[in-house]
């Protein structure tokens, strides 16, 4: 059994033993602390599944590989996602978060330059708290997870867009990646206009008062 093979089969017995477990209680212990905030489309956790792991895995920076002990290095086993319709509740959801969750690591991403469009999202890398993980496990289990509060218009883009990253046999054209540029761009609009909606219709219900 070669190195890659070796890889794959200790990840689906991680993945099969408690993986999927422990992503299940991740999920339903965020709805909680959430409870009923408004504007929440969705709630849900995942752990990476063997396919999208040993392709991670398999990754290379400058010819090296990039990971050295994937099992180990890589922080994304274990994901959960918060959506949300609006661009105001990033930041209120990542308040609630915080106050649950120890961050080990914040990022806002944004396009590089202002002349450009594409992912964008608030990622976290958070410990996973003990009270979710099944006892006989610990000690085995990731010590992270990903969390990232997005959007509906930022999911939906980031979800069509990352196919491609999966399908390495197949290069984009000059004029495919401006289509996707393009659709970035369109995202990014609607955001702003729903934000734009929303606020005018607060600084209505408040003059009516």
């Amino acid at each position: 059994m070669n190195k890659t093979d070796l890889l794959k089969v200790k990840y689906a017995a991680r993945y099969n033993d408690y993986l999927v477990a422990i992503a299940e209680n991740l999920e339903s212990h965020i709805k909680e602390i959430i409870g009923s905030y408004p504007h929440i489309d969705r709630i849900c956790a995942r752990a990476k599944t063997v396919e999208r792991f040993c392709n991670k895995a398999e990754k290379k920076e400058s010819g090296k590989a990039k990971y050295s002990d994937p099992l180990n290095q890589i922080q994304d086993q274990l994901a959960a996602r918060i959506i949300t319709f609006y661009l105001k509740d990033i930041d209120k959801i990542s308040k609630i978060v915080e106050k649950y969750y120890r961050p080990i690591e914040r990022q806002n991403i944004i396009p590089d330059s202002e002349r450009e469009f594409g992912y964008q999202g608030k990622h976290y890398i958070m410990f996973v708290p003990d009270e979710i993980l099944p006892k006989a496990q610990k000690g085995s289990y990731p010590k992270f997870f990903e969390l990232q509060i997005k959007t509906l218009f930022q999911h939906a883009w980031a979800e069509a867009e990352h196919d491609f990253e999966y399908k390495p046999s197949y290069n984009l054209k000059p004029d495919e990646k401006r289509k996707i540029a393009f659709t970035a761009a369109q995202a990014w609009g609607a955001d702003r206009i729903f934000e734009e909606l929303t606020s005018s219709t607060v600084k209505k219900k408040k003059r009516k008062r």
